[in-house]
């Protein structure tokens, strides 16, 4: 069962936002437990900007979506470049050995907001660390490995002199169910490409996507994958190493159907 911290007793509440429907759900969430501790003030929205290969209209909506609570909203975002320009300055795309998507692109970038904060908090908490909430929308039910993580833990790489952060999964024993009646009664608009029938909104393309996925993805973003395909051609490196862009693009060419059914969600 998920534990619920006191929201009284942290200076900052940094609820992560990907503007999907996880996130949408948890911030409705935090905000209600938040109000009811009287510390709505201190929740804090941040958006890692994966730039072009994010849905489009992604940032915005996460923007949206903290404003209709009126919370401190942030974005972060990778300097050196988005993923597509990781992707050809490596020469690879990540895997699931290599994760740099996720860590480059979003959980460092982050922790540069982590540090941020607590040098705004610092000099007003009296000499302790200041106590961060890092909030994520990760479920149980979205794969093996989410549902054997902790709900309530420390984290001691991101914990130092200054600040005391502890990562919460307050959505963590939801079912995906609850999910979307929580998005329906708070009446706070979701991205479109839910109704698309993408079950997830991370990447345009991502590299845990089934095929199917991809090809959907991919029919409401023809442009984008043109430029997927050309960086696979010019690294020499393919997608994945089962499945290469190219081919997706080819199936849609040829006129393959999506059978909404093998759209399945996908998560590490």
């Amino acid at each position: 069962m998920t534990m619920t911290p006191n929201l009284a007793a942290y200076d900052v509440i940094l609820v992560n936002s990907s503007a999907g429907k996880d996130s949408q759900a948890m911030l409705d969430y935090v905000v209600e437990l938040a109000d009811a501790a009287g510390v709505r003030d201190r929740i804090v929205v941040v958006h890692a900007d994966l730039g072009r290969v994010e849905w489009n209209g992604t940032g915005e909506l996460a923007a949206e979506q903290a404003a209709h609570y009126g919370v401190r909203f942030e974005v972060v975002r990778r300097e050196k470049g988005d993923l597509l320009d990781q992707v050809e300055a490596r020469k690879m795309w990540p895997d699931n050995k290599n994760r740099y998507c996720t860590s480059d692109q979003k959980r460092d970038q982050v922790a540069k907001l982590l540090t941020r904060l607590a040098a705004e908090k610092f000099a007003t908490v009296a000499g302790r660390p200041v106590a961060i909430l890092n909030c994520l929308g990760l479920r149980a039910d979205e794969s093996p490995a989410r549902s054997k993580k902790a709900t309530l833990v420390v984290d001691a790489r991101a914990t130092n002199g200054r600040r005391a952060v502890t990562t919460w999964l307050p959505i963590h024993d939801w079912s995906l169910e609850q999910v979307w009646a929580r998005i329906r009664q708070s009446g706070v608009r979701h991205h479109e490409a839910y109704d698309l029938g993408m079950p997830r909104l991370s990447c345009v393309f991502c590299i845990f996507a089934p095929k199917a996925a991809l090809v959907l993805a991919g029919q409401h973003n023809p442009e984008l994958l043109d430029t997927y395909v050309a960086l696979e051609s010019k690294i020499q490196h393919t997608f994945r190493k089962d499945l290469s862009l190219a081919s997706v693009r080819e199936a849609i060419r040829s006129g393959a159907p999506v059978v909404q059914g093998d759209v399945k969600s996908w998560c590490m």
